[in-house]
């Protein structure tokens, strides 16, 4: 079902002046996707952005770089992307179409601008899409070490792909309730971990703060640590499919941060005293499954591994694929890829686009050239979406209830510090990879402006009862 005609762009002023106040981005037709996703799948998609392969082996540098300081690396990390996130909790509360930081840009600063972050975010999951796989084909080695012949690999990594594309195309409900049953069974050996290992910890290790390593060494164990809790952003893409995105986005970003900063705290103070040899080990946490119940132990740990990458692939599959989706219905990109599949309602020629383009890279190993991208993509986006919290906020004026972030323009501020500390770490390749991706973006968008297409749609800021279709049942 192809998306029905756009509407031109308005520009309404005062009521007793010239039309100089921001625009007003009220959606006057209905988001040609249906809303299905309630709370618990919004969180489903957040959570396993931000817990993929990880988790797994970040144990080991933490105490390699902190000591036993490391568990507090970890309570760091997670006041630091805190500010990131609340000026995501707010922009989630603003923008309901579509789309995320793709909407969020376009919003503040134009047409291009939003296609260069929808460019940036699209092909930096897709290299990371493609890496994970290959990742989780090599983990199933631990089962089955005859999976890294050629042949089986490749046999493998087309069957995930074919069966993650199946659950994407025939509806957004399956999909995300797969999604749910695959967080759930990753998380449990991790909770698992974490309450046993806990019975060996002494009462004194949650309130004897140890001391802290040297200003250099703590940076390292920051730098490392707090890309366990990126990738949130994936989960606010689909907000056109969510019932309530205004009060359910910011809802499962909170609730996500505050679990996997308690998580991770919990896996290493119980990893510390399961595993003698932390700061050396090449697997910790399967290390710590085998230091409580052997090689059972150790593969329960694996299985978790394997989950955790698959609940992370599907979730990439599912909120990725949107994005192209938002463009074309936008037409900055071909309208093929805005066609809703005639039974399920799902962009079923974007997801089946993106699983054909992870597997070729996946195959040819051409991933490894683009897997630079991501970091410094990731901020970009960062700070991008940060930039435009003011204009978002002046052009969506009828949201009074969202969340207003206390004192003013400080966590915006604070937001920004810590993503220029990030940049630090950035390698110079990283940033010419991103400029020469963005470079070919620029290009495809002329490409498309000087195309015979129909001016874009005006994005969704609202989930109001009649500006979309009724809310299907769970």
């Amino acid at each position: 079902m192809p998306p029905s005609p756009p509407h031109p762009p308005s520009m309404p002023g005062p009521p007793n002046g010239p039309a100089t106040s921001p625009p007003s981005f009220r959606e006057p037709r209905p988001e040609p996707l249906t809303r299905k996703l309630g709370l618990a799948g919004v969180w489903f998609l957040v959570i396993n952005g931000m817990i993929g392969a990880g988790i797994f082996g970040t144990p080991a540098a933490a105490q390699r770089l902190a000591g036993d300081f490391s568990p507090w690396v970890f309570v760091l990390c997670g006041l630091l992307i805190t500010p990131i996130m609340l000026c995501f909790v707010q922009l989630s509360a603003s923008v309901a179409g579509t789309g995320g930081p793709v909407l969020y840009t376009r919003t503040a600063f134009g047409p291009f601008a939003g296609f260069q972050i929808g460019w940036a975010f699209y092909i930096a999951r897709l290299t990371a899409f493609a890496a994970n796989l290959n990742l989780l084909v090599t983990s199933l080695a631990f089962f089955w070490p005859q999976t890294q012949g050629p042949i089986t690999r490749f046999g493998l990594m087309l069957a995930c792909c074919a069966a993650m594309a199946w659950l994407n195309i025939t509806g957004a409900r399956g999909a995300v309730r797969t999604l749910g049953v695959i967080t759930l069974l990753k998380l449990l050996p991790l909770v698992v971990v974490a309450i046993i290992g806990l019975t060996r910890v002494d009462a004194a290790a949650f309130t004897a703060i140890a001391d802290p390593p040297g200003r250099t060494d703590l940076t390292a164990a920051v730098l490392i640590v707090i890309y366990a809790y990126v990738g949130f952003e994936s989960g606010l893409v689909p907000a056109g499919e969510s019932r309530n995105p205004q009060r359910d986005m910011p809802r499962a970003l909170i609730l996500a941060l505050l679990v996997c900063t308690g998580l991770y705290v919990l896996i290493q103070l119980a990893a510390q005293r399961l595993v003698p040899e932390l700061a050396s080990s090449q697997r910790p946490l399967v290390d710590a499954g085998a230091a409580l119940l052997g090689r059972t132990g150790a593969a329960i740990v694996v299985a978790a591994i394997v989950l955790s990458i698959g609940g992370n692939l599907l979730g990439s599959m599912f909120s990725t694929s949107r994005i192209s989706y938002r463009l074309a219905l936008d037409a900055q990109l071909p309208s093929v890829f805005a066609r809703l599949h005639p039974r399920h309602e799902t962009p079923w020629f974007s997801v089946l686009f993106y699983a054909l383009a992870a597997l070729a890279l996946a195959a040819s190993g051409s991933f490894v050239y683009l897997a630079v991208l991501s970091v410094f993509t990731r901020l970009l986006i960062y700070l991008t979406c940060i930039a435009a919290m003011h204009r978002v906020r002046a052009a969506t004026p009828d949201k009074d209830d969202r969340p207003r972030l206390p004192g003013g323009p400080a966590i915006p501020l604070l937001a920004v510090g810590v993503c220029t500390i990030l940049l630090l770490s950035v390698r110079i390749d990283s940033v010419l990879a991103t400029a020469a991706m963005l470079a070919v973006g620029s290009i495809l968008y002329l490409i498309a402006a000087r195309s015979p297409r129909k001016p874009p749609a005006k994005p969704e800021t609202a989930p109001d009862p009649g500006n979309h279709r009724p809310p299907q049942p769970e």
